[in-house]
């Protein structure tokens, strides 16, 4: 701690004494609270609703309306609010992180912001890490709100659209991340918008707001179609790439996660595929196919980086050990691990719609957060959210002793180590609470402990349903739990009978995480409200971490006359470890912050695009705007046909003239003759005259109202299907954009510039198609709203939300009824279309 911060306390200790006055008003107003009946207190959610809707702010409502909660959480749940969670409350209020150690008590902390911000009518969104802890906080914190006449909801899996539509319509609404974001992206799909299901983004609580917003982060939401593209290369590949030595033909490089082949590797591959330069522009499909099948032969391991169950490949998720059922890896190396391990490669998909968490979240009018573990990403908080991270003072002070690592040289001492230890700490009865980092390494624990007769329950992927009832035992008398750091998460360890006197709950960390975080993450499960509690971590020389990171400087140092089972404690390695930890962490940093530096340029277009959609489904007038297309493209046209060199001038006429009778101008109807006579302003005026006699002769024809239907189904076409090509494109252009690094370009400023001009160019092309379809349609194929692609997948797993339910034939519903499905849609444009 700096000089300045002992004089005159940290940042958070200071914004806690300027919230410390609002928490006195709260206590002051409790005893006139309680005094209220039931029916009283229920009064004053509409008092306050008033109150805000006159114009009231919702900083002078806070101390009343924490103070009802407060009463309300007593007599409902008996569980009364401390001051130290009235702080976190009114800092997830003021659009801020409450960092508050595990055990302190956030899900009821969240109640007092989401209850305020209700008030104002426009909903509230409280958002979890899995579908149970989205279902268990609704339903215990909904006993709140409903005795005080608020609505809350819960978004989760398997729901259909009208059941989401009523969540989203409740006053808080619970659910994951990814229920929200796919959510969000479908409501951009939709072709009526009585299919949306969300309101306009509001108010975001987030929960273990690490995890979700980085953690997540560099995994973007993705909603697929299906694709046309083959998989049987994608076996050729892997059959070449299997056949390749280490080192003679590729080299890895793992702090840079990525296999390249050398220069006798790349002789193979030009012979294998009969190419005479593999880096040539044209073998790009060969090179994308060629790299992928490297990466999942020689950097993708089975059981860390995925498991192969019933015939799939299935990932496990990096932080949690989570299977991550469903999800996929993307640009084709999921299809290379197919091909690997010989199970069925599927096909590779269409994405249709995607959004990064980061720019999903940064939608929210206001957006909060809170987790046990904060601090150490404060600056990725700041830059990238807007968010700052206020320490909240825990109820009672942490008694628990950390103690200082062990270094052992080798793997094999450092586990026979962690063994006697466990075995130690089972005898007295002390529950030992063991971190491990991968499902592999939790496994290889758990044989070892059953050699020694230690009795124990595994927490990790394989076993992810039983997770919330597993960890919630284990601070039980005698209970030996090992898990993957994170699995677990969100659900108390509550020490059982007697732990208190036998020490509290310890906690084993078999190495260090390459995330601070993640090491206090594990740490903090002890130690709770107060209890007694220990940690240690137990690190060996072979450690992925200090392997990379630590390198031989260390193994020399200590290594060096240690004999295996022997440990040392060394406050120069512990700050080693912490220096590569750090490295990581900014390293990670970098990679998230280069993708937001993408994702920023897709958002700008997504938010044009996503308008567009939005004025034709809220069936705006589009006349004018297809009008001021038919302006453009004429001007387009004319300013690049004619250039007014007299020797070509006759020939770029005619161009000219073919050019726009393609498009939206009568065969005909305007001559080169003609033209010939006129400057370029007349000429425009003359086409654009012509073009709206025609377009007017339409009018009569179909009627004004149907062709403005006719606009809007057109439009939705040709944006959904160029949006989605633009989606493609971009992503591969995000693909190869590396590569200008060795050019001296920064790749990041060349992605911006070249995507915004593929942009240009789609919504040029966008305005050109539009035009020429409405020109060409005709009466008796007047066309009618339908999907370009049908969803097929995402990229967390199947989703419930877009099955529609069976339409019993016998069940009387009218042309223009909406279609009981949930789709949204009119009876006769969705499953009426099989009947009628």
């Amino acid at each position: 701690m700096g000089l300045l911060s002992k004089v005159f306390g940290t940042y958070s200790e200071r914004e806690v004494k300027r919230i410390v006055p609002i928490v006195d008003k709260i206590d002051s107003l409790q005893s006139s609270i309680r005094e209220l009946s039931d029916e009283d207190l229920r009064n004053k959610t509409q008092e306050f609703k008033d109150r805000v809707s006159n114009g009231e702010s919702l900083d002078s409502i806070l101390p009343e309306a924490f103070a009802v909660v407060r009463e309300a959480s007593t007599r409902v749940l008996g569980l009364t609010h401390y001051r130290e969670q009235l702080i976190g409350g009114i800092v997830l209020h003021q659009g801020r992180i409450s960092e508050m150690k595990t055990g302190e008590g956030k899900t009821l902390v969240a109640t007092l912001p989401a209850y305020l911000n209700a008030l104002e009518g426009k909903g509230v969104h409280v958002v979890t890490v899995n579908d149970y802890l989205a279902k268990r906080d609704m339903e215990e914190m909904g006993r709140v709100y409903g005795f005080l006449g608020l609505t809350t909801g819960v978004i989760v899996h398997e729901l259909d659209n009208n059941q989401r539509r009523e969540s989203y319509n409740a006053d808080i609404t619970y659910g994951t991340n990814n229920e929200f974001g796919f959510d969000y992206l479908r409501d951009n799909m939709v072709i009526y918008k009585e299919e949306r299901v969300q309101r306009p983004l509001h108010y975001c609580i987030v929960d273990e707001v690490d995890s979700i917003l980085i953690d997540e982060a560099r995994t973007p939401l993705i909603i697929s179609g299906a694709g046309e593209k083959s998989t049987e290369f994608y076996k050729i590949a892997d059959f070449f790439a299997k056949g390749l030595t280490a080192e003679d033909d590729f080299t890895l490089d793992e702090k840079a996660n990525a296999v390249m082949l050398t220069d006798a590797g790349v002789a193979k591959a030009e012979k294998a595929f009969g190419v005479e330069n593999y880096a040539d522009a044209e073998n790009m499909e060969l090179q994308h196919y060629l790299t992928q099948a490297l990466k999942a032969n020689y950097m993708m391991k089975l059981d860390k980086d995925y498991m192969v169950k019933d015939g799939e490949v299935i990932i496990v998720d990096e932080f949690t050990g989570r299977l991550m059922e469903g999800r996929r890896y993307s640009d084709g190396l999921h299809q290379a691990i197919e091909a690997k391990e010989g199970v069925k490669v599927e096909r590779e998909s269409k994405t249709l719609a995607t959004i990064t968490f980061q720019n999903y979240f940064r939608m929210y009018k206001k957006l909060a957060g809170m987790t046990g573990t904060a601090l150490t990403e404060e600056n990725e908080f700041r830059e990238i959210y807007g968010l700052d991270v206020i320490v909240i003072p825990t109820h009672r002070p942490v008694v628990r002793t950390d103690l200082p690592d062990l270094i052992y040289t080798t793997q094999r001492g450092k586990l026979n180590a962690i063994v006697d230890d466990i075995a130690e700490t089972n005898k007295k009865g002390q529950p030992v609470l063991v971190g491990t980092t991968s499902i592999e390494k939790s496994e290889a624990l758990s044989k070892l402990l059953s050699k020694k007769g230690v009795k124990h329950r595994v927490l990790n992927a394989k076993f992810h349903e039983q997770e919330a009832d597993i960890i919630s035992h284990a601070g039980e008398l005698g209970t030996v739990t090992i898990a993957t750091n994170m699995a677990g998460r969100g659900t108390d360890i509550k020490l059982g009978e007697g732990v208190v006197e036998v020490g509290g709950l310890k906690i084993i960390g078999t190495e260090r995480h390459e995330s601070r975080r993640i090491d206090n993450q594990l740490r903090g499960r002890s130690g709770r409200q107060g209890d007694p509690g220990e940690s240690r971590f137990y690190i060996s020389l072979e450690d992925d971490l200090m392997r990379i990171f630590g390198g031989e400087r260390l193994q020399g140092i200590i290594g060096s006359g240690l004999a295996e089972d022997e440990a040392i404690e060394s406050k120069m390695v512990t700050k080693s470890i912490e220096n590569a930890q750090k490295k990581v962490e900014g390293n990670n940093f970098d990679v998230r912050k280069t993708l937001l530096g993408y994702d920023d340029v897709m958002n700008k277009q997504r938010e044009v695009i996503y308008r567009q959609r939005s004025q034709v489904l809220e069936g705006e007038n589009l006349k004018d705007q297809v009008q001021g297309m038919v302006e453009d493209i004429i001007d387009f046209a004319v300013d690049s046909h004619v250039t007014g060199v007299e020797d070509t001038f006759k020939q770029e006429l005619k161009n000219l003239v073919d050019y726009l009778e393609d498009i939206c101008i009568p065969e005909g109807i305007v001559t080169v003759e003609e033209l010939e006579k006129m400057q370029k302003n007349e000429m425009k005026s003359r086409f654009l005259s012509v073009a709206k006699e025609v377009y007017a002769a339409k009018e009569a024809d179909f009627g004004e109202e149907q062709l403005r239907e006719i606009e809007r189904v057109v439009m939705l076409k040709v944006v959904d299907t160029k949006w989605m090509d633009n989606i493609d494109d971009m992503d591969h252009l995000k693909q190869g954009i590396g590569l200008r690094a060795y050019k001296q370009q920064d790749p990041t400023q060349a992605y911006q510039f070249e995507g915004s001009a593929m942009f240009d160019e789609m919504i040029q092309n966008i305005k050109t198609e539009t035009v020429k379809m409405l020109y060409h349609v005709q009466i008796e194929h007047a066309p009618e709203r339908e999907r370009v692609v049908e969803e097929t997948s995402t990229n967390y797993g199947d989703d419930g939300s877009t099955k529609k339910k069976p339409i019993k034939k016998e069940d009387k519903i009218g042309r223009n009824d909406l279609c009981p499905c949930g789709s949204g849609k009119k009876y006769k444009n969705c499953h009426g279309r099989e009947v009628l």
